[in-house]
């Protein structure tokens, strides 16, 4: 029935072997390094396109804008393979009648997991420690003297699935007060998810922890800029594991570097990885990780369970859970009725 295209794999196999069971549908590997007349060969006839969510981990060409989807006529759905969708140009699907989702939710507890590792090990000194123990050191223990979570007040920036775990984790597990600051939920939501809602600001000025949960938009590319951490409490740590080009990296080290910051854990970049003399590479203070917050053997058969789930449903007639552009839904059923034959879920 459908033709349902991946770029190189999905997250993990299990998704393959999902699929596998409804032999109706066509299943084909689109190979990343494959000429990119051969790619849209298959693409031309593709109804569904599955990749992964971050930007340089996909080719330029195999991106989703109005020219990749000029050349793939029949395609009706773009699925990304975590809650990112950095690699779809969601107005241009929007335009076109493509349905973009993702997989929100299938990785929430390993990246609240992975910032909350992050929080300690940058309050501790757990890494300078490490590295300095192993060169030989013989000094004071107290020199990696650091603070406890406990009863701490962190402040997360979009209070989605990653957010809410990470706020019962802080506030359950060590008695934090959490904050959350999301334009896009009533302050009653927002406490239904174990945080008190406060402007951006009141949570920038409050917050002992900075904790950012936010997808990459048009308006928070560049949200944390030197404003931003000049308004953060003096020696509060800041922690971004959602996607680099949020957090200005230079107005970061900036602020590292003056003393202000008390140190900040990153596990996105605006270039990924980052090279070896990149200024907050270079910071003691600093804990980085290269954009594997999300990458554990549980998330990532999560993922690719619900993104095969996901598909499966769609073109089974079922409503999509995980939509990124429901203004989309009207000309997408259009679109999915003239070219498979049947009507869409409403």
């Amino acid at each position: 029935m459908a033709c349902i295209t991946y770029l190189n794999s999905f997250p993990a196999p299990n998704a393959l072997e999902i699929l596998k069971r409804f032999p109706e549908h066509e299943v084909v590997r689109i190979a990343g390094d494959a000429p990119i007349e051969e790619s849209f060969g298959i693409l031309r006839r593709a109804h569904a396109y599955q990749c992964v969510g971050a930007r340089d981990e996909v080719p330029v060409s195999l991106r989703v804008d109005g020219e990749f989807l000029s050349r793939a006529p029949e395609l009706l759905v773009v699925s990304a393979s975590g809650s990112g969708v950095d690699v779809f140009d969601l107005d241009a699907c929007t335009k076109a009648g493509v349905l973009a989702v993702n997989q929100a939710g299938a990785n929430a507890q390993s990246v609240a997991e992975h910032a909350l590792a992050m929080i300690i090990g940058v309050q501790r000194a757990i890494v300078s420690a490490d590295r300095i123990l192993r060169s030989g050191w013989q000094g004071s223990r107290l020199e990696f003297m650091g603070t406890d979570l406990a009863r701490k007040t962190v402040g997360i920036v979009g209070i989605g699935n990653i957010g809410t775990r990470l706020a019962g984790i802080c506030s359950q597990g060590f008695g934090c007060t959490v904050l959350a600051a999301d334009p896009y939920l009533e302050e009653a939501e927002i406490k239904t998810r174990g945080a008190r809602a406060v402007t951006l600001d009141e949570l920038l000025q409050q917050a002992d922890i900075v904790s950012v949960h936010t997808p990459l938009t048009r308006a928070t590319r560049g949200l944390f800029d030197t404003k931003a951490f000049a308004q953060m409490k003096a020696g509060a740590v800041f922690v971004n594991t959602a996607r680099g080009s949020i957090h200005d990296e230079d107005a970061l080290a900036d602020a590292l570097a003056s003393g202000h910051l008390g140190g900040a854990g990153l596990d996105v970049w605006e270039v990924e990885p980052p090279q070896p003399d990149h200024r907050l590479m270079q910071m003691k203070n600093v804990i980085a990780t290269p954009h594997v917050a999300g990458c554990t053997s549980d998330s990532l058969q999560n993922m690719a369970a619900h993104a095969a789930t996901q598909l499966l449903d769609i073109f089974s007639g079922k409503p999509a859970t995980r939509p990124v552009n429901p203004a989309v839904l009207p000309k997408f059923r259009e679109r999915y009725a003239q070219i498979l034959g049947e009507p869409a879920s409403k």
